[in-house]
């Protein structure tokens, strides 16, 4: 351990994760929704909603911290020389795994990220969540133990790795002219939103040192499982939730409790089980939401069926009333859940290698 925190770039990690901790709480002194300073599940369902993915209309937003997430990672892997379009591993499973994460985040209501701030803020009905996601991570490193994998990416000519980037630029000139087309919210969670070029200039900060990084909850829970505290993104998991929860109390954001929580509800079970789903496809697909923006950003085009993925997802939970409430879980959304497990564990039938067995 001692040795791992001599390392330069675990004090790098370290400063990643305590700015995402800080920025997340920050952001919501800013005007973001309260314990949803950061939320790629929400802010996806909020870009969908923009784009006419679905008709809520308390949830349309193009989200400048988002586009500034993926164009912040392409900005800093083009300066590093890192930008590679790379791609062809198991498509079509990549692109429904991503439809299934935001499945998993919105039973729950909430990305892995915003678990831990709604944590720091002292809202005690996420711990189902953060035990479900440990336990989908430790379930998915048994599935990879087994000889699971999606095979390798390889390099593509063709430039496939540009379209997300483009894509996140076009929503960019949406955010910014505002055509008639793009929807917004005047009132709900999605009308809560922090200065644009604020939010826009975080988001370019963060992606650009997640890119640097390689920062990832799911991959910081993973590490911990299979290094223990040698693991450098374990530490940057350990700085983001204690400067996360010292903002919290700073700023008077500190709640503690199971009652009143905003963006929450109290059916346990389906917590624990929607970020159990969350877990296990971040280890099979290697990384969670936040970290398939950021890999989408350099050039991974598996990451950006990903992201394709994610958003048809957010579409669909809010189309499809799959999306939880503070009232609870509906039927549609358990039913959700339960055929993503059942997708995850068709995946390690079909991708697992027999050679290893």
């Amino acid at each position: 351990m001692r040795q791992t925190l001599r390392d330069p770039h675990t004090w790098l990690v370290m400063l990643a994760g305590g700015l995402l901790g800080f920025c997340g709480v920050w952001l919501v002194m800013l005007g973001n929704p309260q314990n949803s300073g950061i939320c790629i599940s929400c802010f996806l369902e909020n870009t969908a909603g923009a784009l006419g993915l679905h008709d809520n209309p308390r949830m349309q937003y193009l989200r400048p911290e988002l586009i500034g997430f993926v164009l912040g990672s392409t900005l800093a892997a083009l300066s590093f020389r890192e930008f590679s379009s790379r791609g062809g591993s198991a498509p079509l499973p990549r692109l429904f795994a991503g439809v299934f994460l935001i499945v998993g985040c919105s039973v729950f209501i909430g990305c892995p990220i915003k678990l831990f701030l709604r944590l720091t803020a002292g809202d005690w009905t996420s711990l189902p969540g953060l035990f479900g996601l440990i336990a989908g991570v430790w379930i998915g490193l048994q599935g990879l133990a087994a000889g699971v994998h999606l095979d390798q990416s390889r390099k593509e000519r063709g430039g496939s790795g540009l379209w997300i980037p483009l894509l996140f630029l076009l929503l960019l000139a949406f955010l910014l002219l505002r055509p008639g087309f793009i929807m917004f919210s005047t009132r709900g969670s999605a009308a809560e939103a922090a200065p644009v070029l604020i939010a826009l200039g975080i988001g370019l900060v963060l992606g650009a040192i997640a890119q640097r990084t390689r920062f990832c909850i799911t991959g910081a829970l993973r590490d911990l499982l299979l290094m223990g505290l040698r693991a450098p993104l374990f530490w940057g998991l350990v700085l983001f939730v204690l400067i996360a929860a010292i903002a919290s109390v700073l700023s008077g954001q500190f709640h503690p409790g199971f009652y009143g929580q905003p963006g929450a509800h109290l059916d346990m079970l389906w917590s624990f089980l929607g970020m159990l789903l969350v877990g296990a496809i971040s280890v099979l697909i290697s990384g969670c939401p936040f970290r398939q923006l950021i890999k989408a950003g350099e050039g991974d085009a598996d990451a950006g069926l990903v992201v394709i993925g994610m958003l048809l997802g957010a579409g669909l939970v809010q189309s499809w009333q799959i999306a939880a409430t503070s009232a609870g879980v509906s039927l549609y959304g358990k039913v959700a859940v339960v055929a993503g497990l059942a997708f995850f564990l068709l995946n390690l039938l079909l991708f697992r290698d027999r050679s290893t067995a």
